[in-house]
């Protein structure tokens, strides 16, 4: 299967549908009746009626949250080819994607952090034009707003406003207007939330949207040890993947050299912020999929033996429909 798509080919779109259909598919049949939609920003729930929002269909959100992965693997391959991020075009940062979203049973929901994904691709739109221009400070501006307009819908997403800092430091050589364009970017999205909080009468409540910042940071216990058994295959992956990232470094253009040294900054991040929605529990973690599915394309893009890459992808799939079924 990763021979295929190793290849660009456009009618790989069709069997990144069949495999999502195969890996969700089946769940479906399994979902809880009714399941409140994964929100918790005042802003998101704001959007949605009640009744949507704490008695939709399990086997829905589950559809729901299929058609936004498939959406986002397809603009995040499309990313990667652009820019030539993995030295030449294939289809497999879309298939490893579409994989890992579905790692864990709590992913195959429609949440927050599943929606904030669209954010991070298009940061990454953005920040990789950061090379290419010499006139940045817009482009830091509009990464400040994306940062704000992604913490309404998942608050931990705030915290994306260190990896345009750091996106800063890696791409560009320092310059204070681009970080205070980059800050009055977020601040604008705020103050009109401000103002609306204001004209509603509620401006007391808008302090409270700042408040799961200062909760106390405790080591998450969100996997058990048959969700470590489901990540063997994952690590195995990056563990390969770095070894053959680190072969090819320095031989690489420097903005893949970059761009590697930001997706593994956004995973420390990305992980680091589970503290501020705890109760989002592994749904928390799909923000780390993005980078994640780049490093484990970038290995199958250059493995060498293909009774390995295809045995270890194989493995990987089995794995995740295995515990998909089972709940011991």
């Amino acid at each position: 299967m990763i021979d295929i798509f190793r290849r660009y080919n456009p009618l790989n779109i069709l069997w990144l549908v069949v495999l999502l259909f195969i890996m969700r598919g089946g769940y479906m049949l399994f979902a809880p009746a009714t399941v409140p939609l994964q929100l918790a920003e005042p802003f998101a729930l704001s959007l949605l009626p009640v009744h949507l929002i704490n008695q939709t269909s399990g086997a829905f959100s589950v559809f729901l949250a299929a058609i936004v992965v498939l959406a986002q693997a397809v603009a995040l391959n499309y990313l990667i080819n652009v820019h030539n991020l993995l030295g030449r075009p294939s289809f497999l940062p879309g298939l490893l994607y579409i994989v890992l979203s579905g790692l864990f049973t709590p992913f195959l929901m429609l949440s927050a952090p599943l929606l904030c994904n669209f954010f991070i691709i298009w940061m990454l739109f953005k920040i990789l034009d950061l090379y290419k221009t010499d006139e940045s400070k817009s482009l830091a501006f509009d990464l400040g707003m994306l940062a704000a307009a992604g913490s309404l819908i998942y608050f931990p997403c705030t915290y994306l406003m260190v990896i345009v800092w750091a996106a800063l430091i890696i791409f560009r050589p320092f310059d204070w207007r681009e970080w205070a364009a980059s800050l009055i970017g977020y601040i604008t999205v705020y103050f009109f939330i401000g103002v609306a909080y204001y004209l509603t009468d509620r401006l007391p409540g808008f302090t409270h949207i700042w408040f799961p910042l200062g909760a106390k940071f405790n080591m998450p216990e969100v996997l058990d040890k048959y969700d470590f058994l489901a990540l063997i295959p994952v690590l195995a992956i990056l563990v390969l993947g770095t070894f053959k990232l680190q072969e090819n470094f320095f031989k690489s253009y420097v903005l893949i050299r970059k761009t590697f040294q930001l997706l593994f900054f956004i995973v420390l991040v990305g992980a680091a912020c589970y503290y501020v929605r705890p109760e989002f529990g592994l749904s928390h973690f799909l923000i780390t999929v993005v980078p994640v599915a780049i490093f484990s394309a970038y290995y199958f893009l250059y493995a060498g033996m293909r009774w390995m890459y295809e045995s270890l992808f194989f493995l990987l799939l089995v794995s995740i429909i295995y515990f998909q079924f089972n709940t011991f």
